[in-house]
């Protein structure tokens, strides 16, 4: 980028502004360098980070702690066998902990937060190191006593020693014979050693060794004969005391030396995040947006404030959408032009910096690979230019300088000459960058630009707006009309004598008040019109927010009626499940009392008890089930809508005849005679064929069909064949006649259980009962195949049954 746009646009203030929000030293050197890049991919991922970090913070924190010298105690780490002091130790673990922290706290995020934690996982950890520093060095930066065995021992040495000599060196400041030589009653130090002050005169009344005098000699710094050799121990010890400590200093300073990849990796990786936290924070405080970076070349600001104006800034919109491509800005002084132009400058520098910036949603930026500007009054007396030789210059240099896609930033265009000269001019720059391909924001007063603006494909005016009343200005760019410069109202405004006034007034030519007056009526159209865009869209947001409470209001009865219906569903949920706890009960009274007469047959070995018999019991289970039934239409008729199957239907007593539709008795199942011979029906049960007798079947009625399709409650019951096991009978021991009513309902069980392979045990004996079991086999519907068993299964013996699909 251009410095001198850099400068011009007071980028280098937002750099500052980001500089001092830094944790750490290397995160503050890097945000001082920071520079707008021109790589599309390096802007779109530092604009992604920052954007991640602004929702990071919101529910988190980074907190690093780094001193000052850190990176002096970075470098000591590097030098072999260094001692870092305490305090550096104490601060690069307290630097360290709060990496280790920060990074911990990223991985345990509610939400993903993938840039952050990729430079979290970068950093190591140092658990061990910081916990031994802190074992070893007091908050204070003091070495503990218990930091090593031989320390403790040197510094209890150097206690009793120290103890020792002050005793004596106390005995002198109390004794009559001594105190008396003293010229001050206290114990002081001199070249390491412990000394008493004495008078001068009385330097040989004390035998010891003197270690210099006050500034006027009247005193002598004496250390007694007595002191001597306990003073050359401590110093002694002191010396120990120094060469343990450093000992343990270097050992504490190996610990982070032998781990030089990892600290220098953890250094870096908290300055990447002490960069992203700044631009963050910095982003946050100016309501900052990530916008979208334009393929088409566009620049589009919506609702843009310039980042350094403090206050209530009006916000503006610079656009510049294809096939336009120049910009060119009118309207009064102190208008807002100079702002607006820089705002279209520096925003986008800020974006391709990685900072979010303070725009509307939907904003877009191309990725500028040069941005220029000429703004302000560069006069240079150093350099011997004009004010229009500056800008000239600057314009060569631009011009000399210029890649695309480039951004041109031209304040007062053509200024500080002829106004009619300066006019061409600044069209001909203007239309000259243009036809380059570059994009041109250019302010103005001078009438040929605003008609070149008005008149020329690619290029767009736009005028500040004024109240046509106070001719104060409003501060907001209208597009399509150029602006007024309003020089004389608001020289009125500012207090300059109505003579002059009145006077400019007169000297002006008529086409210029024309075109003033033209202009003041195109201004107080566009406000007018502004003043009706207005209100129509605030009856808009009215309309939208009334949409939306009927919407919210629609929401709330679907979810009322929602809950209502689980509630109904649950009640008849219940309702259903205490029926079928009833039937289960009447079911399992039905099979024990089926069960006793069963078994009662086979031990008295008489006749299979009839089916008249077991029927009647099922009777009295169905009545039991229809009476539960009943109780469910009569107490819950709006719940028992949802239940699934149909209730039993009562029957007639006359005998069955082809077509009627029939309750097995011995079963409980329903069915469709198909046919009758010699007092046995055929049945269809779910396109299965069995047999029955007659007497065993009760016919439906057609009333009952009927009532029980208008019936609200339904509720299926399928009673199931006697226990036991459902694929082998052994008929051993049973006479002909006896065997036969067993088999037949054994197969009739077996089409309702589904079975496909039987088993039936009928033994050798006379050979009666097998030929009479094969003959009744042969002539039943639903069997498809019979024969001997196999060896393994009773041989000829038993006979294996295969049944029809």
């Amino acid at each position: 980028m251009h410095p001198g746009a850099l400068r011009a646009l007071e980028f280098d203030r937002i750099v500052a502004l980001i500089s001092g929000l830094a944790q750490t030293p290397m995160g503050g050197a890097r945000l001082a360098a920071t520079q707008p890049s021109h790589d599309p991919g390096d802007v779109a991922r530092s604009l992604a980070a920052t954007s991640e970090t602004v929702r990071f913070l919101r529910d988190n924190q980074i907190a690093l702690q780094a001193p000052a010298d850190l990176e002096t105690t970075l470098a000591s780490i590097g030098v072999d066998a260094r001692a870092l002091e305490p305090l550096q130790l104490l601060s690069l673990a307290a630097f360290l902990a709060s990496v280790e922290s920060t990074a911990s706290g990223i991985r345990r995020a509610r939400s993903a937060f993938p840039i952050l934690r990729a430079i979290a996982d970068g950093t190591a950890s140092f658990h061990r190191e910081i916990n031994e520093v802190r074992s070893k060095i007091d908050p204070a930066g003091e070495v503990a006593d218990d930091a090593s065995p031989e320390l403790r021992s040197i510094r209890d040495r150097l206690r009793k020693q120290r103890t020792r000599l002050r005793g004596t060196l106390e005995s002198y400041l109390r004794g009559k014979d001594t105190s008396k030589y003293l010229q001050q009653q206290i114990v002081t130090d001199r070249n390491g050693r412990y000394v008493l002050v004495i008078r001068s005169e009385h330097r040989s009344a004390i035998p010891g060794i003197v270690h210099g005098s006050s500034g006027t000699g009247a005193s002598l710094y004496l250390e007694p004969l007595s002191t001597v050799e306990i003073n050359n121990d401590i110093v002694a010890l002191e010396q120990q005391e120094a060469e343990e400590v450093h000992r343990i200093l270097v050992a504490l300073s190996d610990l982070f030396r032998g781990r030089a990849g990892d600290l220098q990796a953890t250094a870096d990786g908290a300055a990447a995040l002490d960069v992203l936290h700044a631009k963050a924070q910095f982003s946050s405080r100016i309501d900052g947006v990530e916008p979208t970076l334009a393929q088409d070349g566009r620049l589009e600001l919506r609702a843009a404030r310039h980042p350094l104006l403090t206050g209530r800034a009006v916000p503006v919109d610079v656009l510049l959408i294809p096939p336009v491509n120049v910009l060119v800005i009118t309207g009064p002084n102190t208008g807002g032009k100079t702002v607006a132009l820089k705002t279209a400058g520096l925003l986008p520098l800020m974006a391709q910096a990685g900072l979010l910036i303070p725009v509307a949603d939907g904003s877009q930026i191309p990725v500028f690979r040069c941005v220029f500007a000429d703004i302000g009054d560069d006069q240079s007396i150093s350099a011997n230019l004009s004010t229009f030789s500056s800008h000239i210059k600057n314009i060569v240099d631009m011009n000399d300088a210029l890649e695309l896609p480039a951004l041109v930033l031209l304040d007062e265009a053509g200024a500080g000459t002829d106004p009619v000269e300066g006019g061409a001019l600044a069209m001909a720059m203007i239309d000259h960058f243009r036809q380059r391909g570059a994009k041109v924001v250019a302010t103005t007063h001078y009438d040929a630009l605003k008609t070149y603006a008005a008149t020329t494909a690619g290029v767009v005016p736009a005028g500040f707006g004024f109240n046509p009343t106070t001719f104060a200005p409003t501060y907001r760019l209208n597009y399509g009309s150029p602006g007024s410069s309003l020089a004389l109202e608001i020289a009125t405004r500012l207090g300059l004598p109505a003579s002059i006034i009145e006077q400019a007034r007169a000297r002006r030519s008529e086409r210029e008040s024309q075109l003033a007056e033209h202009l003041a009526r195109v201004e107080k159209d566009v406000q007018a019109l502004e003043h009706e865009r207005r209100l129509a869209a605030r009856e808009r947001r009215t309309l939208d927010e009334s949409v939306a409470k009927l919407q919210a209001r629609e929401h709330q009865l679907r979810d009322r009626e929602e809950t209502f219906r689980r509630r109904l569903d649950e009640r008849i949920e219940e309702r259903l499940r205490d029926a079928k706890r009833e039937i289960d009960t009447v079911l399992q009274a039905l099979k024990a009392k089926t069960d006793t007469l069963s078994s009662e047959a086979e031990r008295r070995s008489a006749r299979l008890i009839p089916t008249g018999q077991t029927g009647g019991a099922r009777a009295e289970a169905r009545a039991a089930i229809d009476a539960i039934g009943e109780r469910l239409r009569s107490t819950s008729p709006a719940d028992t809508a949802t239940a699934a199957a149909s209730l039993p239907m009562p029957t007639r007593t006359q005998p069955a005849a082809a077509g009627d539709r029939v309750i097995v008795g011995a079963l409980g199942l329903e069915g469709v005679v198909q046919s009758v011979h010699d007092g046995t029906a055929e049945v269809d049960v779910r396109g299965k064929r069995l047999r029955s007798r007659v007497t065993d079947l009760r016919v439906i009625t057609t009333a009952a069909v009927a009532a029980a399709q208008m019936s609200r409650v339904s509720v299926n019951v399928e009673l199931q064949p006697r226990t036991g096991n459902a694929t082998e009978l052994n008929l051993i021991g049973n006479t002909v006649d006896e065997a036969l009513p067993r088999l037949e309902r054994f197969l009739d069980e077996a089409l309702i259980t589904e079975a496909k392979t039987l088993r039936i045990i009928h033994g050798y004996g006379t050979g009666q009962l097998r030929r009479t079991v094969a003959e009744f086999l042969r002539n039943h519907p639903m069997v498809a195949n019979h024969g001997p068993a196999p060896d393994n299964q009773g041989a000829g013996g038993a006979t294996v049954v295969e049944m029809k699909e």
